[in-house]
């Protein structure tokens, strides 16, 4: 069940990242990364606050790194 929770906000995380998605600047990927990333930690009784780190990091990164679409 837990790794069923992960997944399903990895693929959440990954459609609001998609072209013409609700989330346009880094800050705004950066927070939802970091909530989703919280979240997923706790889902499988890791390290929130590591979580949240990795998560806001690769939500501010993500479109530099080609993982999103940024937004014209």
């Amino acid at each position: 069940m837990k790794l069923h929770l992960a997944l399903a906000a990895l693929l959440t995380t990954l459609a609001a990242c998609g072209p013409g998605g609700p989330i346009d600047s880094d800050v705004e990927r950066g927070l939802v990364g970091a909530a989703i990333g919280y979240g997923a930690a706790k889902a499988v009784d890791g390290n929130g606050d590591r979580g949240a780190i990795v998560g806001g990091l690769a939500g501010i990164f993500c479109d530099d790194l080609g993982g999103c679409a940024r937004s014209r």
